[in-house]
């Protein structure tokens, strides 16, 4: 069963593939594949996370994926603010301030929670 992190962001990466083929459409190229990469990405590095060899791995990924919902933000409200294309992006707007809220508090609790004996000793290793 997939938890709530990977269901968002794998229907937001569905959302993000829809609204490249119209930006594709209306000839914008350059930031509909910066948007395509890192919309995607979201999803992809919280795939690899739940599959973590430990915590820090797990922690890693999902520090990428926020970076990358971040960056996703950004292509977003550049897409909203300029006349690139006649798109509506206030449901994909929304889509990633709510994965940035989840990813955010799933890398501060995940960084605050101690470490396990047996992580201790790995990493001193």
């Amino acid at each position: 069963m997939q938890s709530v992190i990977q269901q968002k962001s794998f229907q937001f990466s569905l959302k993000i593939i829809k609204l490249y083929t119209k930006l594709q459409e209306h000839r914008e190229y350059v930031l509909s594949r910066q948007l395509l990469r890192s919309g995607t990405s979201i999803g992809a590095n919280v795939a690899e996370a739940t599959a973590g060899q430990s915590r820090r791995d797990f922690l890693a990924k999902m520090a990428i994926a926020s970076k990358e919902a971040r960056e996703t933000k950004y292509w977003l409200q550049l897409l909203d603010q300029s006349d690139l294309a006649p798109v509506d992006v206030t449901d994909e707007l929304k889509g990633v301030e709510e994965l940035i809220r989840i990813l955010t508090s799933i890398v501060k609790t995940t960084s605050e929670q101690p470490q396990l004996p047996r992580e201790i000793s790995r990493a001193q290793n």
